[in-house]
């Protein structure tokens, strides 16, 4: 993994909410095992921190990082469970200032042409587009790369194995974020191979 971007790890990142830390390193190491390593723990549970904790303790193949980031306390607190690198569904000044001091990469989130103009005046090229089919999804990005060649994206939002693929032809989507290798069943019964063989799939796509 470079420095500097997340968008380069892998085509599909998945997006897991874990409900329970039991479930994260088995989870973590048939998303691995299945070719996604850049893993995206959204902190939506209270779970999450440990989740993130837990992987990163032991998967090392794993790039582990945090989702739904809103401020500069779940900055911090990410970055000290071991976060490798921050998403976030939208930005402030504040939240941007804490994630580009956090010294890991981060993707804050974007849903207008101004939001975009505003983070590349800022000088950050690489953005989450969230939601990503409720906002106009593959036309809208089309649109954008015409006058803001610049700006890179990981679409998120609806996304799934049928329209990842229209999404990762654009020129500028470097990757695509999603949760349907994670169906909610398969958690719930602890079917890990179940989950490795649709990571694969997921993989295949790049």
């Amino acid at each position: 993994m470079t420095d500097s971007s997340v968008l380069d790890l892998a085509p599909v990142v998945p997006v897991v909410v874990v409900e329970d830390v039991a479930d994260a390193v088995p989870l973590a190491r048939a998303l691995v095992a299945g070719g996604l390593r850049a893993i995206e723990v959204t902190l939506r549970t209270p779970a999450a921190l440990d989740a993130i904790r837990a992987v990163a303790d032991e998967v090392p193949d794993a790039v582990v990082g945090a989702g739904t980031v809103i401020s500069p306390q779940n900055v911090a607190d990410s970055v000290a469970a071991g976060a490798r690198f921050l998403v976030s569904p939208g930005w402030t000044d504040t939240l941007l200032d804490a994630m580009k001091k956090s010294g890991v990469p981060f993707l804050p989130g974007v849903s207008t042409t101004s939001e975009v103009v505003a983070l590349l005046e800022r000088g950050v090229s690489e953005m989450k587009f969230f939601p990503a089919e409720a906002a106009g999804g593959v036309p809208y990005l089309k649109s954008l790369a015409g006058p803001l060649p610049q700006a890179r994206f990981c679409p998120t939002g609806g996304v799934s194995l049928g329209s990842a693929p229209s999404s990762l032809a654009l020129k500028n989507v470097g990757c695509v974020g999603g949760s349907w290798m994670l169906p909610a069943d398969a958690v719930a019964a602890t079917d890990w191979a179940r989950i490795e063989t649709l990571a694969r799939e997921a993989a295949g796509l790049g």
